[in-house]
């Protein structure tokens, strides 16, 4: 009988120890994919001077640098 008992609390024990480890996994899984979904922004000014937020994704990204000539040439135009 007693056998028995130690036989059921190891699989109770391992049973709940398992279920624990899985729900702190789940969780892990879960709280990651909220960072994913909220994204950074930069505030900017509108022509009219209003401050709006705007996700970095909608940016241009990495165009090529302009030298110092080719921006003083522009200036000028």
């Amino acid at each position: 009988m007693e056998e028995l008992n130690k036989k059921s609390s190891r699989k109770n024990f391992f049973i709940w120890g398992a279920g624990i480890l899985s729900s702190f996994t789940a969780l892990r899984i879960l709280s990651s994919k909220k960072k994913e979904s909220t994204s950074e922004t930069v505030k900017m000014l509108t022509q009219d001077g209003r401050l709006v937020e705007i996700d970095k994704k909608m940016l241009a990204a990495g165009g090529k640098k302009i030298t110092n000539t080719e921006l003083q040439e522009w200036v000028k135009k």
